[in-house]
């Protein structure tokens, strides 16, 4: 893979005065030879929705890129004398343009709106845009420190997802945000996607714009200065990346198909092709365009690293030019980087390379990692097991002890003569799951049973409505304390846990598992929850737990799960333990709603303290000994000794 040239695409302002901006976007087999012509079409953004204001229009010229065929220009003068101006436009002003491109073509009628798939910025909907005076007026400066931060090693990672709208509402907000993640114990946040995608409301897994931050979050410098302030806080952003699909609005897609050429230079069938139009890696561009929009955002926006959505779109196999070639690449890129003084020296530890290359590989994420350079993965197998047991199918509890421990899940990989340290992430909840206390209880009281109901009576009518019911569900926050004993698990566990928006106070949105309900209900974090009873109490626990996930038992220590079914999970309690040189601690959840007394053999003699509250403690503990402990209902105890 190669990076494209981004100093040649795209839209660039020479800064001159008068400012002229020079517009390039690559459409191989699209020849002015075959009589097609070209046009950009700019407007001032104050002027965009003005009836008697049209934007200007400029022809472009076809040139030939050695790599990659049909390259277009044009050179534009913003300049407020322009002859052609009308008299009222904010032409030649500065400010941010909107743009577009539009072809001409004897195969078929004009295509308008062709989004510049090199953009920097975007408008509102499917434009692109260029800020006249950009540098003088937003040019971000990073803090000194940047040069110091360094991005924390796999196993000290807690992390939280969110969505930028929802969490802060803009993104100079959700900066006033960070000193809560910072006291709360989060070292590193996992941003959902900020590329441009065509609606206002949206979760962005449709980009039709990728080397940018969408006008609706703000602009290049505010996702910069969150990066800058994130970091000064001693948390890692990384980035959520969706390069499997995009949108049928993207530009590779969008002009393509109305061409009706029988290929498409970009876009086509590749792997899997679960959502949006697949991107076709067998493509030289395609596989250079996705390297290359990561390099952009590493060195532009300092990003630490990226959570790869939806991997089966181009999951071809350990060899193959999908998925496991980008990331062995940008591996390698950031690796020539190391001996850096600059903002690349954060990814480097010694030897170690820590970029965070995060797979959303839900089908095989144990292959992912043995055979890959991602160096963790998502993995629904434990929140799979969380769903069956809160339903209190407490014969799920053994599957839930061996993935709590990541079982059969590589710890490090060795490849081309380097250790690579590997994980998974450990969640309750995430962007694409109805909140945990969803299972307990929703609200209002009797929407599920009169949706049955309706099924009974009208199953094509209850299909017909379904999405529509199912996204007025909240979970009952009542049942909260039910949450408890698997808030306890995930970090205590092994691996990386993860936090989803608001999900430490009771957060309690129902999330339906299929329709437009789950990406374009706007969904934002009801922060009154922090002050409520629920809340506190869970905010409490989790403070608890992140500061306890520090031990460097459970950060690098061993897991071991004590299978018992008799003893253990037939009364509904779970009992593993994590163990490193200096310590050993045991983990014992309660997921019924009545106290527990069990019996354990503890390997350790000594006083052992409890985690949680300090309460509860066991004292002259003789090792090898049975020693019988309550648990209280829907809760659990860690008890720790030295070793």
């Amino acid at each position: 893979m190669k990076r494209l040239p981004l100093d040649r695409l795209g839209a660039r302002s020479r800064k001159t005065a008068p400012e002229v901006i020079d517009f390039d976007i690559l459409l191989p087999w699209v020849y002015a030879r075959d009589e097609n012509r070209l046009f950009v079409k700019i407007i001032h953004e104050n002027d965009q929705f003005i009836q008697d204001i049209q934007p200007m229009n400029f022809e472009m010229e076809q040139s030939e890129d050695p790599d990659y065929g049909a390259l277009w220009s044009a050179e534009v003068e913003i300049d407020p004398d322009f002859p052609d101006r009308h008299p009222d436009s904010h032409w030649g002003e500065d400010g941010r343009y909107v743009y577009r491109y539009c072809l001409e073509s004897p195969r078929t009628d004009p295509i308008d709106w062709i989004i510049d798939p090199f953009a920097r910025e975007f408008g509102v909907g499917k434009l692109s845009a260029i800020t006249k005076e950009y540098d003088r007026d937003y040019q971000h400066v990073w803090d000194g420190r940047e040069v110091e931060w360094k991005t924390p090693p796999l196993e000290e990672l807690v992390i939280y997802e969110l969505m930028i709208n929802e969490f802060g509402g803009s993104i100079n907000d959700s900066i006033k945000r960070l000193d809560y993640l910072r006291d709360l114990g989060i070292n590193c946040i996992e941003v959902m996607p900020v590329s441009n995608v065509s609606n206002t409301v949206d979760w962005g897994f449709l980009p039709i714009g990728y080397f940018g931050v969408d006008e609706r979050f703000g602009k290049r410098c505010h996702m910069q200065k969150f990066i800058d302030a994130a970091h000064q806080r001693g948390i890692a952003v990384i980035l959520d990346v969706v390069y499997g699909h995009a949108s049928d609005l993207f530009a590779y897609s969008y002009l393509y198909d109305r061409l009706r050429y029988n290929e498409n230079p970009f876009m086509g069938p590749f792997a899997k092709d679960y959502f949006g139009r697949s991107t076709d890696f067998n493509r030289d561009l395609t596989q250079d365009f996705f390297f290359t929009v990561n390099h952009h955002w590493l060195d532009v926006y300092h990003v630490d690293g990226f959570r790869y959505d939806c991997v089966p779109n181009y999951w071809d196999g350990p060899l193959g030019r999908g998925y496991a070639s980008l990331v062995y690449e940008t591996y390698q890129m950031v690796k020539s980087k190391m001996g850096s003084s600059d903002h690349w020296q954060r990814f480097f530890d010694g030897d170690s390379v820590n970029i965070i290359q995060c797979a959303e590989q839900l089908e095989g994420p144990r292959e992912i990692l043995r055979e890959t350079y991602s160096n963790c993965t998502w993995q629904n197998e434990t929140l799979d097991a969380v769903n069956h047991v809160s339903r209190e199918e407490f014969d799920w509890l053994t599957a839930l002890g061996f993935r709590l421990g990541l079982m059969d899940y590589p710890v490090e990989v060795e490849a081309n003569g380097e250790t690579i340290k590997k994980t998974a992430f450990q969640y309750l909840e995430n962007h694409d799951h109805p909140r945990l206390v969803c299972s307990f209880g929703t609200l209002p009281d009797g929407l599920d049973l009169a949706a049955n109901e309706l099924r009974k009576r009208n199953e094509d009518l209850f299909k017909q409505w379904e999405e529509d019911i199912m996204v007025l569900k909240d979970g009952n926050r009542d049942l909260w304390y039910k949450v408890q004993p698997y808030l306890i698990g995930i970090f205590a566990a092994k691996g990386i846990p993860m936090l989803w928006q608001g999900q430490e106070f009771g957060e309690n949105y129902f999330i339906p598992e299929k329709g437009m309900g789950r990406v374009v209900m706007f969904r934002p974090v009801r922060w009154d929850y922090f002050y409520d009873p629920a809340g506190k109490r869970m905010v409490s626990l989790v403070r608890r737990l992140i500061k306890m996930r520090r031990s460097s038992q459970f950060q690098r220590g061993g897991h071991m799960f004590y299978n018992d079914p008799g003893r253990y999970q037939s009364q509904g309690v779970l009992v593993f333990s994590r163990e490193d040189e200096r310590s050993f601690s045991l983990v014992a959840l309660n997921f019924t709603d009545s106290d527990r007394t069990v019996e354990f053999q503890f390997p350790f003699s000594g006083d052992y303290r409890e985690e949680l509250h300090g309460l509860d403690n066991l004292e002259d503990v003789v090792a090898g000994a049975w020693r019988s402990f309550d648990l209280p209902s829907n809760y659990g105890r860690i008890w720790t000794v030295g070793v």
